[in-house]
């Protein structure tokens, strides 16, 4: 079936396009640090030490805060879900404490940079809600709000919410934010310059040689020294840390649409029942609010993607009838197997390079959490939570290890499975225009996808970050990886890492 693709995100729709050049040809950069990633952990990491007074380098493979910050529902909170409860139970009090503390430090940190720089993004302040609608969860619920008062956190268990159905029991969280994150991000990536600091687009880095001092090399054959090198690519781009084996990703749907200023819901609502739904609005010029609901949770390169969408899009105008259909779009998060971000130094040994990933959907207050503890780090100074998200803990080893198996499991059954079974038609003849498949081609396995022209497009099916066989995303019209989660285009570039290589053009057969 032929399906319509996800449309340009709101947050893009809406603010002008880059255009920072990219790093030429065979030019060279030499700075204090070179920070890969354009998201809102990059940005923040580069901002935050180009205000000490560093000199910095931003390289973005595509445009900046147009990947994942700029598909992201752009709340700003210390509210995770039901992550409190958890933390207690893994880290103790104190580790839950320092979680809580240091993310919402980010939300007033984000309040106070969008006053710094004068920024208009749309700041609002609201309360975040985790819900649940079935009376089985109101234990959770309790448990939930008594960890994170004893976190720090000014939680309340309440059975109201603005949400125009009923709930069972809801921990609510007041003084949290929400944004227009592109608004945010471009004028953090302005002042960045201004400060003497450089930001290049279209610029992958392919390489990274750890030394003194460090030495990045674009696709292109440019060249970066630095002093440090900080990874911010989302999922990491080099395996060097094997933290691949660590991160599951996921894709997320997002539906929105035009609703009534006064059946705006007035908060920030998540719940982890079933599928997942996250619910907010936005304003729009008119006066209207733009709901923007999200769900629909899955690994890459697994799902039948158009009918999740349906499935979201019915449940939003199921609750808000007067829902007028918008954009839609998705994104991906990374899930660490132990719910806690990875941020500081990227392995055991590096002295100078360090990762920010993992933020399990909440990259808006972990990315600016993870600008502010990397720029303190690069600094010699340490944080209270620098422990929690130090990638090199090896003290939470015992207790990812369930979640660690499941994850290699998965990974192991895509990387054999895939190959054992049939993957798809048997001919290359039998893909209909707009659809693509993995069909055998003289023996090896190919990825076809067939234009609306008739015309058949092949590269291989391995996805070049470690192999496993991709899967067309037809809502999408992609080639996504269900192991790492690397996306492709249907001509196989890189849409999304880790992968670092395009996929190799293949002949047809036709």
């Amino acid at each position: 079936m032929v399906t319509q693709p996800p449309d340009e995100p709101y947050w893009m729709s809406t603010t002008p396009v880059t255009s920072y050049p990219p790093l030429g040809t065979g030019a060279g950069v030499d700075v204090d640090v070179a920070v890969v990633g354009g998201g809102i952990a990059g940005l923040s990491t580069a901002w935050e030490l180009a205000r000490a007074g560093r000199s910095v380098a931003v390289l973005e493979a595509g445009r900046i805060a147009e990947g994942v910050s700029g598909r992201t529902t752009a709340k700003v909170t210390a509210l995770h879900g039901l992550v409190y409860a958890r933390l207690r139970r893994t880290r103790g009090p104190d580790g839950a404490r320092l979680y809580a503390r240091s993310q919402q430090d980010a939300v007033e940190h984000v309040a106070e940079v969008a006053r710094l720089l004068g920024v208009d993004c749309e700041l609002e302040r609201r309360a975040a809600y985790t819900y649940v609608t079935e009376a089985a969860g109101r234990g959770t619920v309790r448990e939930e709000v008594n960890a994170a008062e004893q976190a720090g956190l000014e939680a309340a268990f309440t059975e109201r919410t603005g949400l125009p159905f009923r709930v069972e029991a809801a921990v609510r969280l007041p003084g949290q934010a929400q944004f227009h994150p592109r608004k945010y991000l471009l004028a953090l990536a302005e002042d960045v310059v201004a400060r003497g600091g450089a930001v290049f687009e279209h610029s992958r880095v392919v390489r990274l040689h750890e030394g003194t001092p460090c030495r990045l090399g674009t696709e292109n054959g440019a060249a970066v020294t630095a002093r440090d090198v900080v990874v911010a690519t989302h999922y990491p781009v080099f395996d060097r840390a094997l933290l691949f084996s660590r991160l599951s990703p996921r894709r997320e749907l997002v539906v929105t649409g035009a609703i009534p200023a006064a059946q705006d819901p007035g908060g920030m609502f998540v719940t982890e029942e079933g599928t997942r739904r996250s619910v907010r609005t936005a304003p729009l010029p008119d006066g209207r609010r733009l709901l923007i609901v999200t769900g629909e949770s899955f690994a890459p390169g697994t799902a039948d993607v158009a009918a999740r969408f349906e499935r979201l899009a019915a449940w939003a105008r199921e609750r808000f009838p007067a829902l007028e259909p918008g954009v839609r779009w998705a994104t991906q998060d990374n899930d660490s197997t132990d719910t806690v971000p990875l941020v500081g130094r990227f392995h055991p040994r590096a002295r100078r390079t360090w990762v920010a990933t993992g933020f399990g959907g909440w990259g808006m207050s972990g990315g600016v959490m993870a600008g502010t503890l990397l720029a303190e780090l690069i600094d010699g100074r340490r944080p209270p939570w620098a422990d929690l998200y130090d990638p090199r803990r090896l003290w939470s080893a015992v207790r990812e290890a369930p979640a660690f198996l499941r994850h290699q499991t998965g990974v192991a059954r895509h990387f054999l499975g895939d190959r054992l079974r049939a993957p798809g038609p048997d001919r290359v003849a039998d893909i209909a225009p707009g659809t693509g498949a993995v069909v055998r081609v003289d023996g090896r396995h190919c990825a076809v996808y067939r234009d609306e022209h008739g015309t058949a497009h092949a590269v291989s099916a391995r996805c070049t970050h470690l192999g496993c066989l991709v899967a067309f995303n037809a809502a999408e019209r992609s080639w996504d990886c269900p192991c790492h989660g690397s996306r492709f285009a249907t001509d196989g570039s890189v849409l999304q890492g880790p992968a670092l290589r395009p996929l190799e053009e293949r002949d047809a057969g036709e």
